[in-house]
């Protein structure tokens, strides 16, 4: 008998996976650091990648209006700084993946909401999904997470969270 994983509906707001490390005085001062953490978002005392999420909202309403192929443009072009900034930030930091660090979080919502029908009904449930995905972290997510290392590491698994939960939007859209 195959035995499922467990899924805490908690968990989408408690971030359970990681530590709470202090969050450096330079996320105040330094504007690299800043978007690192979420535009600050990140510096929340609990639920950094919740919060971190929430802040994604409002950059997404920004890009959203873009033609698909811009839109999938400026998303790889993100992913891409971002996982320098993550690589870089982390170095100064010597944290591999602080938790406060969740600007992955905007780059694995901004693939969780790729052509995603208009609408706030459907911003709450590419939130809900991504969220889920990204805690539970199912096959290969969790390998993905484990095995890549770097700022690329950092990025790479909110953006397979982000295509697991984008697949289900799609395919609710197309049902609805």
């Amino acid at each position: 008998m195959v035995q499922l994983p467990v899924i805490n509906i908690s968990n989408l707001f408690t971030g359970y996976r990681k530590p709470r490390l202090p969050v450096p005085k330079k996320v105040w001062r330094d504007p690299l650091y800043f978007i690192a953490f979420g535009f600050g978002s990140g510096a929340m005392p609990w639920a950094p990648g919740t919060f971190g999420t929430l802040m994604a909202i409002p950059f997404y309403l920004l890009l959203q209006h873009l033609p698909m192929m811009s839109y999938v443009a400026a998303l790889v072009i993100l992913t891409i700084l971002s996982s320098l900034l993550c690589d870089r930030i982390s170095e100064e930091i010597h944290i591999h993946d602080h938790p406060g660090m969740c600007i992955d979080e905007f780059i694995g919502f901004f693939v969780t909401m790729i052509n995603a029908p208009y609408g706030i009904n459907w911003i709450i449930l590419g939130f809900i999904l991504f969220r889920l995905f990204d805690i539970w972290k199912p096959w290969p997510i969790y390998l993905l997470d484990r095995k890549i290392h770097g700022g690329f590491g950092m990025i790479i698994d909110d953006v397979a969270a982000g295509l697991y939960s984008c697949f289900i939007i799609q395919c609710l859209s197309f049902l609805i």
